[in-house]
């Protein structure tokens, strides 16, 4: 039934998003030039890797020996408003589609944090992974990574229809609100390690 759920809503919100979809494409090809979408591998269901879809938000500017800069330099202000109002979120719901994401579930970090967990924080990838989760609508980055992941197995223990849906609603006003985006000096938060688990460490 989820299933199901999922993929008559992607669709929907897909085809009446579409115009916004153009906008934003074509000012990311203006502002920010190629690639127009950001692909990175992310832990699936059970840990299995996928790649997931976003816009484009930060530059692609190299330091003097050829690496990247830091994410914080790299966000643009356009990328920031994007990232704000959860715009950069969109090619998700392609994700969806495919059946390698939930409208709601546990948000899919990074790949080389899977041998970080603990064996109750890997149950977060005991259900499929979601654009909003339990742990954005009580936080997102604004929280410690112990909080989210303690909320992330939470919702596997808890999840119900009705749970999605006042998830999906609390998700509408976060976003307007523009609550919890970053932690302040951070383009996100800081990334996750074992002796970083409280308030001011991880990346999300």
């Amino acid at each position: 039934m989820k299933r199901i759920v999922d993929f008559i809503l992607s669709l929907l919100i897909l085809f009446f998003l579409s115009p916004v979809i153009v906008v934003v494409t074509i000012l990311i090809k203006f502002k920010l030039g190629s690639p127009i979408l950001f692909k990175q591998q992310r832990p699936g269901l059970n840990g299995k890797p996928f790649i997931l879809y976003k816009f484009r938000t930060m530059t692609n500017s190299l330091d003097k020996h050829g690496r990247y800069l830091s994410d914080e330099l790299r966000l643009t202000p356009f990328g920031a408003f994007l990232r704000r109002y959860s715009l950069d979120e969109i090619p998700q719901f392609v994700n969806v589609l495919k059946g390698e994401l939930s409208i709601v579930g546990p948000r899919p970090l990074l790949m080389e944090y899977l041998p970080l967990y603990s064996k109750e924080q890997f149950k977060r990838h005991l259900v499929k992974p979601g654009i909003t989760g339990w742990a954005q609508v009580n936080g997102r980055n604004a929280i410690s990574w112990e909080e989210k992941f303690d909320l992330d197995v939470w919702y596997v223990y808890n999840y119900s229809f009705f749970l999605d849906l006042k998830i999906l609603l609390l998700t509408v006003i976060k976003v307007m609100k523009k609550e919890g985006v970053s932690q302040p000096g951070y383009a996100t938060i800081q990334p996750f390690s074992k002796e970083k688990t409280r308030v001011g460490g991880g990346r999300g």
